[in-house]
């Protein structure tokens, strides 16, 4: 535990603490007992930040210092002399390491002189992404700024996140509301971001929101990214989203195929004690209005697809660890609410994983599966089966399911294959001290992508018409993409304007990960058309709400005049 005293005057030389990028893992001071002094500028729940006023700012040492200590919070502006024993902290195996200093006595001295802040803009801000990462690691700790009118880019999220574009950023890439679409050329650019703690002051705020005063806070390094860590409140100039609604409407033999991705749907309350991170994996999906709002979603927003593609649909007992893989209650709990809105009676298909044998969320075995109305569709038989089962690459990982469609109007029939392929979630950082940006999944997920081409290839060779939809977790410039549609197929994501190529929202970015291919053939008869309902991706929540959002993604849709005569 560390000792506070109170006290007026001392003498102590100042110390700069300089942390090293690329292979120097430590700095020189790690392991070493300290005494450095320096004025406090922020904080955070595991510590604060302090700032030598004196120090010259370089472009290689910061001389800001992150103070680990749960149970002191000096005053901002304090200058205090703090003395403990120096570590590099590494959070995740193979991130960079963040230089601190570990409490152990600590001396007030009354108030310190003001300290500048740096401010972050566009025009400073390197695109390059090794020459930006020796930028923010010079800053480290120290005191930086972002001016007012830079735009909100991201929604508020349940953990006090935001992510802004800085008022001087151009017009290029971005989408109508403000957001920025991914830069094919730099798709992993950074934009600053900050966390305010305290929840009651961090407000809900959607994309296109706007800054109305410059926000200040030290430079934070945490969840393999940079931070300001900002104290709050803060004001907020509001942005409103409108909701889009599909003008795609079905019509004798042209089908609609609506992509939803349940965000690990299940009628569960889980019980704390059978759940792996019961922080994480308790939730009340049906009490929290999530079934509700996805019905509102196929309804009024989708107006009533023939098909839905849906993704991350968990099994009855949601995250509980057991043997249970039956989904029934899940999908009838969102059928019933479909109908309750005046939508079609729905039937539902899937083949339910192995216990535990898919990935995704411990215990709730998420799996894809169909919603389809049979009064205007129904199954051809036997044609539900599950691509890739034996295939290593899909080993540990949602498999896709393909089924296909017979159109009642017409007879015509339609193979819809629903993917869910190898998330980026393990992707390095841009700013790791090894490979940064490197995807362990891309190999996985070029591999998966080769195995869905195959059955493609085989459609298209018989002139049969089908639709592959889902969650990629790719971007439409991206190899998996361009291994899955060959030559034989096209994405119709390409078919929008540029800045509307988004269905998410990766720390301010807006992606396309949901995609739509189609034959050849059939974009050549124009017979297949696409649109995107903008809205979940860009709608915040208020911090420390956990589970109100109906989904992350924006819903997808297409209409498909359906034709397969071979």
């Amino acid at each position: 535990m560390a000792t506070i005293i109170s006290t007026m005057t001392t003498e102590i030389r100042t110390i700069s603490i300089q942390t090293i990028q690329g292979d120097g893992l430590q700095s020189p001071q790690a392991g070493h007992v300290v005494r450095t002094r320096g004025v406090v500028t922020g904080a955070t729940r595991k510590g604060f930040f302090i700032q030598d006023p004196e120090a010259e700012t370089t472009d290689t040492a910061s001389c800001g210092l992150f103070v680990f200590s749960y149970e002191h919070r000096p005053a901002i502006g304090t200058m205090v002399e703090a003395e403990g024993r120096i570590v590099d902290f590494i959070r995740d195996e193979g991130d960079r390491p963040t230089t601190e200093l570990g409490l152990q006595v600590l001396r007030e001295l009354g108030r310190g002189p003001a300290i500048e802040a740096f401010w972050l803009t566009a025009a400073n801000l390197p695109t390059d992404t090794m020459l930006l990462a020796d930028m923010l690691n010079s800053l480290e700790g120290m005191l930086v700024g972002i001016h007012a009118d830079a735009t909100f880019i991201a929604p508020s999220n349940p953990f006090g996140d935001y992510v802004l574009a800085p008022a001087d950023t151009g017009d290029e890439g971005r989408s109508v509301n403000g957001g920025v679409v991914v830069d094919p050329a730099n798709p992993e650019r950074w934009f600053p971001s900050f966390r305010i703690i305290d929840y009651a002051v961090a407000p809900q705020v959607n994309v296109g929101a706007r800054l109305r005063q410059p926000i200040t806070g030290p430079l934070n390094y945490r969840g393999g990214s940079y931070q300001i860590a900002v104290q709050g409140p803060i004001q907020v100039a509001p942005a409103d989203v409108a909701v889009a609604r599909t003008t795609l409407r079905p019509d004798g033999a042209a089908v609609t195929v609506m992509t939803l991705n349940g965000f690990n749907l299940d009628v569960r309350i889980e019980d704390p004690a059978l759940a792996q991170d019961p922080r994480r994996d308790v939730d009340d999906d049906v009490g929290d209005g999530r079934f509700r709002s996805l019905a509102r979603a196929v309804v009024e927003q989708a107006r009533g697809p023939d098909i839905i593609a849906l993704q991350e649909i968990q099994d009855n007992d949601g995250a509980e660890i057991s043997t249970v893989v039956d989904a029934t209650q899940t999908y009838e709990e969102l059928i019933d609410e479909i109908r309750r809105r005046q939508g079609p009676t729905y039937a539902w298909v899937d083949i339910a994983p192995h216990v535990d044998a898919d990935g995704g969320q411990p215990g709730g075995n998420i799996r894809n599966g169909f919603l389809y109305n049979p009064a205007r569709v129904t199954l051809a038989d036997d044609s539900v089966v599950l691509l890739g089962k034996d295939d290593a690459a899909y080993e540990g990982s949602r498999k896709p399911l393909a089924a296909r469609f017979v159109v009642r109007a017409s007879g015509a029939m339609l193979t819809v294959v629903n993917v869910h392929l190898a998330s980026k979630r393990h992707q390095h950082s841009i700013f790791a001290p090894r490979h940064p940006g490197f995807d362990p999944k891309l190999a996985t997920r070029m591999r998966q992508a080769e195995i869905v081409r195959a059955l493609l290839i085989e459609l298209a060779g018989r002139n049969q018409d089908y639709y592959v939809t889902g969650d990629f977790n790719d971007f439409e410039f991206s190899d998996t993409l361009a291994a899955m549609a060959g030559d034989e197929s096209i994405n119709l994501v390409l078919s929008l304007p540029p800045n509307e190529r988004y269905d998410y929202n990766h720390r301010g970015k807006l992606e396309a990960l949901m995609h739509g291919l189609v034959s050849r053939r059939q974009v050549e008869q124009g017979r297949a058309e696409y649109a995107i309902l903008h809205g979940n991706e860009l709608i915040g929540v208020k911090a420390g709400d956990l589970g109100s959002k109906p989904t992350d993604h924006a819903y997808v849709i297409a209409r498909l005049q359906a034709d397969s005569s071979e």
